[in-house]
């Protein structure tokens, strides 16, 4: 066992990583770890933390390893944001515990999960500390490509290029570790296009399966203007339904910690300082429900994606797997009904309708001019 065994169908990026923990003279103190969502980003750089702990280079069993990957050790710090931006008042306390020297471990090692997320102004502020670190501490920028961190940061880290893991490599890894039965952690893999995250959900979650299932038959209902704007209509409801099931009670339990912890639990009337924390934590609130609808429609938009793949693969009489399988009858039908020129149409506007979503469209606008624009045409 080795810290390195769940980041499975990364190799290349772990040998550079584990022979950079290995060898003093291959160690950098900036990594930026780059791949497309559900290439394991978050769980190699808590890997490469645990292996710089550990007093054998990643055993993956002691104290210093089990911590790091549980995000426990006093010298391992994860960054990871779920606004839309990372916040200069989250950034500015990065650079002071950057500068300490470590209390326990080999290393000081701060994580930011979603260095993609860093604008101007929090990319300026944590740019001095990359640049010139502590003798002992170490960053590791995670993020979709190098293209989406600042010139400034990426251009003083030393990149390693993550991978989609084979479809095989992810079933194996949840039949290993979560027990999933392997023919269904095979279809949950293959579904989610290796996303480790989503396919275990998969897996596991008959509600997310449905609700997946019902995102790709809204496609095959969709015959005029008026079931594009209903489905348009559908699939936004089912996203912010979706994101309040996953907010709401974190929301809950995070204002009832900020009463408990003010002595305003059962207070009739909150006293003005109270009320200026209690609207402070409802924007912070409010930043988290807005990225996690993104997040929902844009996870909506990809499996889109996949099923016009697979119409494309049976137009084309390509000889390879379909994504979609379970669906087969649902992607002959659409593939009998168009051209490959109309898919590829229809995938350019699902392309577009994420694009806009990332610029801050209002999502309903986005996605009706998207589901305008896959309704058969002719």
């Amino acid at each position: 066992m080795t810290v390195w065994d769940d980041v499975v169908g990364q190799e290349p990026a772990v040998a550079v990583l584990a022979h950079a923990v290995a060898d003093p003279t291959a160690m950098t103190h900036a990594w930026l770890l780059t791949g497309p969502p559900g290439s394991g980003r978050s769980n190699a750089a808590r890997a490469f933390a645990a292996a710089l702990q550990c007093p054998r280079g990643g055993c993956g069993v002691c104290h210093e390893c089990t911590t790091a990957l549980a995000g426990t050790h006093p010298d391992v710090t994860l960054v990871a944001t779920e606004g839309v931006f990372i916040r200069v008042d989250t950034a500015r306390p990065l650079v002071e515990l950057a500068a300490r020297a470590p209390s326990q471990g080999r290393w000081r090692v701060v994580v930011v999960e979603d260095a993609d997320r860093l604008n101007d102004s929090s990319g300026n502020v944590l740019l001095k500390a990359i640049e010139e670190p502590a003798a002992r501490t170490v960053w590791v920028l995670c993020a979709p490509s190098a293209q989406d961190v600042l010139v400034t940061l990426r251009s003083r880290c030393r990149s390693v290029p993550l991978r989609v893991p084979p479809v095989e490599a992810v079933a194996e890894l949840l039949a290993r570790r979560d027990g999933i039965d392997p023919t269904t952690a095979l279809v949950a893999a293959r579904a989610a296009q290796s996303h480790v995250g989503i396919a275990r959900r998969l897996a596991r979650d008959a509600d997310a399966r449905a609700r997946r299932n019902r995102v790709l038959e809204l496609a095959g209902g969709i015959r005029g203007v008026g079931d594009a704007v209903l489905a348009a209509g559908e699939l936004v409801e089912t996203s912010q339904a979706e994101a309040r099931a996953r907010t709401d009670e974190k929301d809950a339990a995070e204002r009832a910690a900020l009463l408990h912890t003010l002595g305003a639990e059962n207070a009739a009337t909150l006293p003005p300082t109270v009320r200026a924390q209690v609207r402070q934590l409802e924007e912070e609130q409010k930043r988290r429900a807005t990225r996690s609808q993104r997040d929902v429609l844009d996870r909506a938009m990809v499996d889109l994606l996949s099923l016009y793949r697979d119409v494309l693969v049976v137009q084309l009489g390509a000889d390879v797997e379909l994504v979609n399988s379970e669906h087969e009858a649902l992607v002959r039908g659409l593939a009998a009904d168009s051209t490959a020129e109309q898919t590829l149409r229809r995938m350019d506007a699902v392309g577009v309708a994420r694009t806009r979503l990332a610029g801050n469209v209002a999502p309903l606008l986005a996605v009706e001019a998207m589901a305008v624009a896959l309704r058969p045409q002719g």
